[in-house]
């Protein structure tokens, strides 16, 4: 049999796996099944699930392509991006998440985001709900595009199945097992997608370090540029250098907005998990970061400049795994799962997050406020399949610019709309509901004039000014407004102490 069936089956066994985990959860809780269940799992997630479920829907398959081929690429002076991504875990971890799920029990056991910030200033107004369940929707889109992506760069470079096939079979998978488990199956296979995308980033450079070192091995041609290794990508400290460590940096600010990485935050069952999960998911993610920036360097001496020439940088890491581990296929095709594993563990993620934004935020309080739990549950499944649907159409584009830049566009739009409403929520006694709604809106409009007009001639990340923007706006209309009724303020002093 051929290399490429046994990497074949071994992906084929792997999509089986993980749909068989939502068919489990399906049944496990077939009889008790309600929006708290299917959306947050009952709030009951251990530390070790939280955590590498919150880092590996994070760390989609950009950490495995997108950012292993930047840095293969031009050099250490794009590593920044992994500095901001961990500075923003740190700081999300240790003063987001344990603020946000106190928070978010006392303010009437809210289960979205949404919800939170709604319950937050004890209001019965619904636009900050709905217009957070339309952001949800537009960047989701967009978001989840990039993992269907990478399932179909993945496929056609290893298998040569087409793309368009592949990023439908990979589509239809991550709706299943989305579908059927709700929140608890996403947690669960995040948490062996998280372990599988850290043995694949580890194994690989060290292998591949040892076989270069052996007298067989034939150093491919290889022309660094004079500031490869220079942590300024232009040797200097002109602007150009400053606007690639603002915009590295700007990365971090995502995580104080990423819905459906706070989401998991929330779901943590107690505060000793929480300080378990605060420890996990920083070390996990400063590995996993550290481990994708060696495999760009390393991939850079061991494979030459062979993947530059045909713009195809971001298959690095596939590159390492089939030339070092040849002799094994079916190791390959494990070792490859973990992109599949990287991609899907977003996705399933963003569609969740989004069908409970509808479900919760838009179906129930505004189309049928009688609405069951059931009827609820079957609303957030049919917005699963819209979304993947809509995401696909992206992937499938030709103007599709690739992972990377699909990822970038997602993350600074949650980041700008709802980084700087949720540090305020959470900090700020005298932020208002106003504030609230000037600050999310006024955060994404000014992240996508940015995108559109100015990123690439001022070289600066639009999430920096987005994030600027919405801070100010949700500042300035607080002050103006009427100061929080004594209710809210007491809420605020009850949510700062722990809950046992």
């Amino acid at each position: 049999m051929t290399s490429s069936f046994w990497e074949m089956f071994a992906m084929i066994l792997y999509l089986v796996l993980v749909v068989g985990v939502g068919i489990y959860f399906f049944f496990k809780s077939k009889n008790q099944v309600g929006e708290k269940e299917y959306f947050l799992g009952g709030r009951n997630m251990n530390g070790w699930v939280a955590a590498l479920s919150a880092g590996a829907s994070d760390m989609s398959a950009w950490v495995l392509m997108g950012l292993p081929g930047s840095i293969y690429l031009a050099g250490l002076g794009q590593v920044w991006i992994s500095v901001g991504l961990l500075l923003g875990t740190i700081c999300a971890w240790a003063f987001i998440a344990p603020k946000l799920r106190r928070y978010s029990i006392c303010a009437n056991d809210s289960i979205t985001i949404p919800q939170f910030l709604t319950n937050r200033f004890l209001s019965s107004n619904k636009a900050l709900q709905i217009i957070s369940a339309v952001i949800f929707v537009i960047v989701y889109c967009v978001y989840s595009a990039s993992s269907i992506s990478a399932c179909g760069t993945l496929f056609n470079s290893v298998l040569g199945i087409n793309p368009s096939t592949a990023m439908i079979v990979s589509t239809i998978v991550i709706v299943l097992y989305t579908f059927l488990g709700g929140f608890s199956a996403v947690c669960w296979t995040d948490f062996f997608q998280g372990l599988m995308m850290l043995a694949a980033l580890m194994v690989a450079p060290i292998v591949a370090v040892f076989m270069m070192k052996t007298p067989s091995f034939v150093a491919p041609s290889i022309e660094l540029g004079e500031n490869y290794y220079n942590f300024l990508s232009s040797g200097k400290f002109d602007w150009e250098s400053i606007a690639s460590i603002l915009t590295g940096l700007g990365w971090g600010l995502g995580y104080m907005g990423m819905p459906h990485i706070l989401v998991r935050y929330i779901s943590i069952k107690s505060e000793r998990e929480m300080k378990k999960s605060q420890i996990i998911g920083c070390c996990w993610i400063a590995i996993i970061l550290t481990l994708a920036s060696v495999v760009a360097i390393v991939g850079r001496h061991f494979l030459g400049d062979t993947l530059i020439a045909d713009n195809k940088q971001s298959l690095v890491f596939i590159n390492i795994v089939r030339q070092v581990f040849k002799f094994a296929p079916i190791l390959v095709g494990v070792l490859l799962s973990a992109i599949l594993a990287a991609s899907m563990s977003t996705a399933d993620s963003q569609l969740l997050a989004s069908s409970s934004a509808f479900a919760s935020d838009v179906y129930k309080p505004v189309i049928r406020k009688n609405a069951s739990n059931k009827e609820m549950l079957w609303a957030g499944r049919v917005v699963v399949i819209i979304i993947a649907i809509a995401a696909f159409i992206i992937a499938n584009s030709p103007k599709c610019k690739g992972i990377m830049a699909l990822v970038e566009c997602a993350w600074a739009g949650f980041g700008s709309a709802f980084g700087p409403v949720i540090i305020l929520a959470l900090y700020w006694k005298r932020f208002t509901y106003s504030g609230a709604v000037a600050g999310m809106c006024t955060g994404f409009v000014v992240d996508a004039i940015w995108f559109a007009f100015l990123s690439e001639s001022t070289g600066i990340y639009e999430i920096i000014p987005g994030f600027i923007g919405g801070l100010i706006a949700a500042v300035v209309v607080s002050l103006l407004s009427k100061k929080p009724s004594k209710e809210v303020c007491d809420l605020f002093d009850k949510a700062q102490k722990p809950i046992n």
